[in-house]
């Protein structure tokens, strides 16, 4: 293993020239819903396996969809014309041979089940027995991964694929608010005090200087919205919760907020549902589109990026799923542990296929240095913490196994 650490000669990100872009798809956003929806398929694969046969077998369940269907709102109310679709890709282990004679896993009860309860979980007005279709084509591996897989079992697992994973802490004003919005509109506390907001909600922020300007795409749910005042009343309520969380969380900076900024009034165009997300009426969903493990998508200021999609992956050594979360907790580690010394702090993770998970092909950390701080003892507290994290890859395995670990 190369495990390289380097000083960065780049501005931290709050005192760069450049703007700054953050964006999160909430928790209803279609993009969002498939990526729980496959994490929470592979979670329950593991669980069954792990309960009737004391491992976890081969899975990459990380295709998952989102088929729009047609819906027709009005203030009030409206029709569910078609029905959207949820669909499981990928691949499963479907049978097990047990002392002579095949086990066959109920993969398709499995799927059905668990993405019946994300819907219940993640949305109050969609229900998933009248208004989705729910439906899988998952089926076994190819024998060279199913291989890499098995030969993981007794030791440590070895890398499917020749991957890598990113991350970076902490975050800036502009991701702290982006992030806390979403949470914040989708919490029940807020859905309780304004129900009219639905769960497919997109947060954007750019920053220039120090102004912050975040825009909140938030559908709206027609049967609390019964006329087009209740309607706006529900969209000046979404501002002012956000508008009051930055002067909280980010006070020194001037934040202006924007909600729904593509409604046209006065020409009956709103963002209007019936069930609370734009799934209903033609949006549809896909694996990694949407948030990254750092639960946010920054494409700027030198936050590192993969098209890696982590949710659904098998959290035994798909080292694109492992390594991203791994990535984003050793960069975390290392600033909490540095004390302020390390202002910012990247992380890359390079797996080559068939080596152990804890022994990548290459690690690269790149640490922005307090002034005065000794480089010299972050780089050798940086390979510790990174070596630290790396062989807890059993602790990592229980954070994905218990649902604890960030994918989107």
């Amino acid at each position: 293993m190369v495990l390289k650490v380097t000083k960065s000669a780049l501005p931290p990100i709050e005192k760069s020239e450049n703007p700054e872009m953050v964006e999160r798809k909430g928790k209803g956003h279609p993009d969002s819903v498939s990526d729980e929806c496959a994490e929470a398929i592979s979670r329950a694969l593991s669980k069954y396996y792990l309960e009737n046969f004391g491992q976890v077998f081969h899975h990459n369940v990380d295709k998952f969809s989102i088929i729009g269907g047609i819906a027709k709102p009005r203030f009030g109310g409206g029709d569910i014309v078609e029905l959207q679709k949820f669909l499981a890709i990928g691949r499963a282990t479907n049978q097990v041979m047990v002392k002579g004679s095949i086990h066959y896993i109920p993969i398709g009860t499995i799927v059905v089940d668990t993405v019946r309860d994300v819907i219940k979980k993640t949305f109050r007005n969609l229900d998933p027995d009248t208004q989705c279709n729910i439906d899988h084509v998952l089926r076994p591996g190819s024998l060279d991964l199913v291989g890499v897989f098995d030969a993981g079992v007794s030791a440590t697992p070895l890398a499917n694929d020749t991957s890598f994973g990113v991350g970076f802490a902490p975050f800036s004003d502009a991701e702290k608010i982006t992030l806390e919005a979403e949470l914040l509109l989708n919490s029940d506390k807020f859905k309780d005090k304004c129900p009219a907001s639905g769960e497919d909600i997109k947060v954007m922020t750019h920053r220039l200087g120090d102004e912050v300007n975040v825009t909140v795409c938030n559908a709206m749910v027609s049967k609390y919205c019964p006329d087009k005042a209740a309607y706006v009343n529900a969209r000046d309520m979404v501002k002012n919760a956000v508008q009051d969380l930055a002067a909280k969380i980010i006070p020194k900076k001037k934040v202006i907020v924007n909600v729904n900024t593509g409604d046209i009034l006065d020409k009956e165009v709103y963002f209007l549902t019936i069930t609370g997300t734009s799934a209903e009426n033609g949006d549809d969903g896909v694996v990694g589109r949407g948030n990254r493990a750092s639960g946010l998508i920054t494409p700027t200021n030198g936050r590192p990026q993969t098209l890696e999609a982590a949710a659904g992956k098998n959290p035994i050594n798909h080292v694109g799923k492992i390594y991203s979360i791994m990535s984003n907790e050793i960069a975390r580690k290392i600033v909490a542990e540095a004390k302020g010394d390390a202002i910012e702090v990247y992380v890359r993770l390079l797996s080559q296929i068939g080596h152990p998970i804890n022994d990548p092909w290459l690690g690269d950390i790149e640490v922005k240095v307090a002034p005065n701080a000794d480089f010299n003892k972050l780089e050798k507290l940086s390979k510790e913490v990174a070596q630290s994290v790396l062989d807890d890859w059993m602790g990592v395995r229980k954070m994905f196994l218990e649902g604890k670990a960030r994918v989107w």
